[in-house]
């Protein structure tokens, strides 16, 4: 299993060496990234809940396994660029949330931290 360190070296390197670091300011990269996210919203977008599956059995997994590599590559650069250890970042609201919804009271539910019974 490749880890986050592993693969921000190697999309740094692909940046590298294709001289790519000029066009990738934080912005820049923000901005693609949301663009690679609609894409992965388009392959659902008209497709029922219940339908889902079916689409991803039919192809569809292929697609949006794509996608979301291409919206995880430019979260690991903007990370990169802006100096955002993201694996930290990741730990550090994963603690956060599991103090804003303790598993006593918010499993099952969808209620946001502020409207959990105290």
């Amino acid at each position: 299993m490749v880890n986050l360190e592993d693969l921000r070296n190697e999309v740094a390197q692909f940046a590298v060496d294709r001289d790519w670091d000029q066009f990738h300011s934080v912005r820049n990269l923000v901005l693609a990234m949301m663009g690679e996210v609609g894409e992965v919203a388009e392959i659902l977008q008209w497709t029922d809940d219940d339908k889902v599956a079916e689409l991803l059995n039919d192809g569809g997994r292929e697609r949006l396994a794509e996608e979301l590599a291409d919206v995880l590559i430019y979260l690991i650069r903007v990370a990169d660029r802006s100096g955002v250890n993201l694996e930290q970042a990741v730990r550090d609201k994963l603690a956060s949330n599991d103090q804003k919804y303790p598993k006593d009271k918010s499993r099952g539910s969808a209620k946001k931290y502020t409207e959990l019974d105290n």
